[in-house]
């Protein structure tokens, strides 16, 4: 059986110590990045089972402030990708994380993959920056940390779709990451963590961003965390300052606005159904 982790990153617990500092005391919030976290070819295989999003029973969103598709759970994961998601479920990884973002709660992992799972983004695909939902909508809980790993094979910086970590003014990207393969992004989810990939990808037709999503939880966070005017909410979206392509984009139309409210917080049978009656 193929190992899933590359060498350096076998003794998680190590890494934990090694990096703790630097992922705490990271600007603007904090997060790290790792190349070539997990082994080489057992990453392949499970790039090799990413589906074409498009041509499956996905989410799509396009309304202007985010343009991509996601998977809907386990129902597109092939054997190897299944394998490296429930790894990273597991209790050995989420006592890495415990230890690595210093989070006194404890953590607990989503086996819904609610919003997470598989992602891809086609060219002319976007995600303006945005904070998180802030709880997990059937287990009630606390979303304190995104996971994210790049799978996309011969990315080039020309072809966009930097990872972006915004201050809490939104007037600079402090940190970007581009989405190249086997690199790993992590950040701690508060109510001012604004991040995303907010200009059109200009990656060549037959390429895709393609990515994979965990998300991590507890039962209850820091009131710091926490915007104070706002309980449980969706993705706050917000706009980069004096950028002309984000007002346009966030001139959305009421209709739009119901209609991303609705694929966010219905289940898709009956936003599909809810949509369909309106042709």
């Amino acid at each position: 059986m193929k190992t899933l982790l590359a060498p350096r990153f076998q003794d998680l617990m190590q890494v934990a110590d090694d990096y703790a500092a630097q992922y705490q005391n990271a600007n603007p919030f904090p997060s790290i990045s790792f190349d070539d976290f997990f082994d080489e070819d057992f990453l392949t295989e499970v790039l090799h089972e990413f589906p074409d999003l498009s041509k499956k029973d996905s989410i799509s969103f396009n309304d202007g402030r985010q343009v991509k598709l996601a998977g809907k759970g386990e129902a597109n994961f092939g054997e190897a990708t299944k394998r490296l998601m429930h790894f990273l479920n597991s209790e050995p990884f989420l006592l890495f994380l415990q230890k690595l973002t210093g989070i006194e709660e404890v953590l607990i992992s989503d086996p819904y993959f609610f919003g997470g799972g598989q992602h891809e983004i086609k060219p002319g695909g976007l995600l303006k920056i945005h904070a998180d939902f802030n709880k997990h909508p059937t287990m009630k809980l606390d979303r304190r940390i995104n996971f994210l790993i790049y799978l996309s094979k011969d990315w080039k910086e020309e072809y966009g779709g930097n990872f972006e970590l915004w201050d809490k003014n939104m007037e600079k990207c402090e940190r970007k990451f581009l989405p190249v393969f086997n690199r790993i992004a992590m950040f701690s989810t508060t109510d001012f963590s604004y991040h995303g990939h907010p200009d059109p990808l200009n990656c060549p037709e037959g390429m895709s961003r393609k990515s994979l999503a965990l998300y991590y939880y507890s039962n209850g966070r820091p009131a710091s965390e926490v915007n104070t005017d706002l309980e449980k909410h969706n993705t706050l979206f917000k706009e980069r300052k004096n950028n002309s392509q984000d007002v346009k984009a966030f001139k959305l139309s009421k209709k739009e606005q119901v209609k991303a409210v609705m694929r966010d917080y219905l289940p898709p049978v009956i936003v599909r159904k809810l949509l369909s009656s309106e042709n």
